[in-house]
């Protein structure tokens, strides 16, 4: 069987899915896409926008299973996307969840929502889906409870060093091969601690579970890490976490708080940059839509950072109470940042901002990648250049 993702609730998930189809939103321990290939045994491709085909084409064959992007899966729901008959599907609330089509019958990524089939099927159990930025962090403990148990059953995990503090039961820490882990205070009381491939805590860090720490990461010397943190791979992370979302090769490597956040890739924040994460009057926080093009209502009191890929800030740089950025952004400035700071932005909030110069924006990007061994490719250039054309109002 070929199985196929497609896009659902771009729009509202900007500027995090900018640059990447909304399954490879990380949340939990894996991606969305991770997950259904996991529990699927199958690689998957994509149905998206154009200006992302080149980097997630899609893969078609004589009979192939559609599968919402934006769902999260589970044994029951496998079931009933695997016992799918041809010309058949499952709804959700009039959702589309799942169908089985013949290769010419595929719809394109603009005509996916009000797909059709001859049978359909409304599937009665709950699902856990991914619509806003703040669904992200807000379920991402669930998540990773989730994906911990999926990914460890059956296997054993590289024992832990007896120079480390753990609260809670030791069986719910899982190393994987070449983790490191020495005099870390680690509580599992709440959930469980998972440690990639070759990824450290560093002494002196203190970690609550559930936190998922991804391949080749690194938490920093005296880091807090609260509840339902996800680090993905290749990160560095110092400070004071809770409750956040890093996708993967993103650092926040020094102190400074951060709540109810999620950060795309290759994002760089500056030493002492701190997020807020609660209002003073204890309002539910407002956050920039790119759907509504404004602000709308999260229902969430929590609510801290929203960063799209490639962007940095500087030292000491303040992030107000629900604050948007969006992709390929240069902060700097000691007074509080806008919450909302458009794609390709220079400066600050209280001198103003400058479009970031787009050849100047590449080569940034490529210097940072290249400290992983990676560069920017062609096809992530045309990327951005279509974002920056966006933004601009130049297409």
């Amino acid at each position: 069987m070929n199985y196929v993702l497609f896009d659902t609730h771009r729009k509202s998930l900007l500027p995090l899915v900018y640059m990447r189809t909304v399954a490879d939103i990380r949340t939990g321990i894996l991606t969305i896409r991770e997950k259904w290939e996991f529990y699927l045994g199958s690689k998957t491709s994509s149905i998206t926008e154009d200006y992302l085909k080149l980097k997630y084409p899609l893969n078609s064959e004589d009979d192939n299973i559609l599968i919402n992007g934006s769902v999260l899966p589970d044994k029951q729901l496998i079931e009933a996307v695997n016992s799918l008959n041809p010309g058949e599907s499952i709804t959700k609330e009039g959702k589309l969840i799942a169908a089985r089509v013949k290769k010419n019958d595929i719809p394109a990524f603009d005509n996916i929502e009000n797909f059709k089939t001859e049978v359909v099927k409304n599937y009665e159990k709950n699902i856990k889906s991914i619509h806003y930025p703040w669904d992200i962090y807000s379920n991402n403990g669930v998540a990773i409870v989730d994906d911990f148990n999926l990914i460890t059953k059956g296997r054993k995990s590289q024992p832990l060093s007896k120079n480390n503090f753990v609260i809670g039961d030791p069986s719910l820490v899982f190393m994987e091969e070449g983790a490191k882990v020495e005099y870390a205070f680690i509580n599992t009381t709440d959930g469980p601690v998972y440690i990639g491939k070759n990824a450290e805590i560093m002494e002196g860090a203190k970690i609550r579970g559930p936190f998922s720490l991804g391949d080749n990461s690194v938490v920093k010397m005296d880091a807090k890490i609260y509840t339902n943190t996800t680090v993905g791979p290749w990160c560095k992370v110092g400070g004071e976490i809770n409750n956040s979302v890093f996708f993967a090769y993103s650092n926040k490597a020094h102190d400074g708080f951060m709540g109810q956040s999620v950060i795309a890739e290759w994002c760089n924040l500056g030493a002492d940059t701190n997020t807020s994460n609660l209002k003073n009057t204890y309002d539910t926080v407002k956050l920039w839509s790119y759907e509504k093009n404004g602000f709308v209502n999260t229902g969430q009191q929590f609510c801290g950072l929203i960063m799209g890929d490639h962007s940095k800030c500087g030292i000491n740089t303040m992030f107000n109470t629900g604050t948007v950025v969006g992709v390929s952004c240069n902060i700097y400035g000691a007074d509080y940042q806008k919450n909302f700071i458009p794609s390709f932005s220079w400066g600050d909030s209280s001198k103003g901002f400058r479009p970031f110069i787009l050849r100047k924006a590449f080569a940034v990007a490529d210097a940072m990648m290249k400290r992983r061994g990676l560069h920017l490719t062609d096809i992530e250039k045309d990327i951005l250049t279509y974002i920056y054309d966006k933004t601009l109002n130049k297409s």
